[in-house]
């Protein structure tokens, strides 16, 4: 996959990005654009680009944040293009998910070399879905929403993280620890409460019976299940 591959690039700077388009549609890719955050994330889950160039410092969300929402529904190959040169940054956007980092000022015949390498070695058919639908329940990781019966739930940013994470695979048992230390940090992989709060206020929102789940399936002293319907 080289040349015929689609390229999303989510820059608020139009010279940048007008600099890129030129030179991607000059190699034969085909280019859509973004100006914020949010933008990005949508144009990703309508356009299904075969590769992200992102920039950290946009004007609705941090970059960072960008890549880890992403994360929760594609693994498209990301390059992120930025000011940032500290190495602390690239540590944070490696380990949230970046497959590499440009830093601005850079040159072109190396950032389109470091392109090729990515589309090169990106695995094949990997791209998660978007949405997930449960008989009456709705998924949209790209835009973290969450509906039941077509009605939207309202949804804490730690009950969309347990319900999302819990999504990704339907079917299989969660770990509490797994769950604990992806949402809440590896420090917090004994406070299991904060993990029944939530997922009993979880249920309480979909209307779930603990005694006989819809959705969210107690695995005793082991972990959450998301059921198949």
């Amino acid at each position: 996959m080289s040349q015929n591959a689609t390229i999303l690039v989510i820059d608020d700077e139009p010279q940048i990005r007008k600099f890129l388009r030129i030179s991607l549609v000059s190699q034969g890719y085909i280019v859509h654009e973004a100006a914020t955050g949010t933008e990005g994330l949508s144009q990703a889950a309508l356009k299904k680009p075969d590769l992200v160039v992102l920039d950290l410092g946009l004007p609705d969300m941090d970059g960072q944040q960008v890549l880890r929402e992403f994360r929760e529904w594609s693994n498209v190959p990301v390059l992120v293009l930025s000011v940032r040169a500290s190495e602390a940054q690239k540590v944070e956007a490696l380990d949230g998910g970046a497959n590499d980092y440009v830093t601005k000022p850079f040159g072109i015949q190396e950032f389109l070399a470091r392109i090729r390498a990515l589309l090169r070695h990106a695995p094949a058919g990997e791209t998660l879905d978007a949405a997930l639908s449960l008989g009456p329940l709705t998924i949209d990781f790209a835009f973290r929403r969450v509906q039941l019966n077509g009605a939207e739930v309202a949804l804490t940013r730690k009950e969309y993280a347990v319900l999302a994470q819990l999504a990704r695979y339907p079917g299989r048992v969660i770990t509490q620890q797994q769950l604990l230390k992806d949402i809440w940090g590896p420090s917090h992989t004994e406070n299991s409460h904060y993990l029944r709060i939530v997922v009993g206020h979880l249920r309480q929102k979909l209307a779930d019976d603990p005694t006989r789940p819809r959705f969210i399936a107690t695995e005793a002293g082991v972990g959450y299940r998301l059921l198949e319907v």
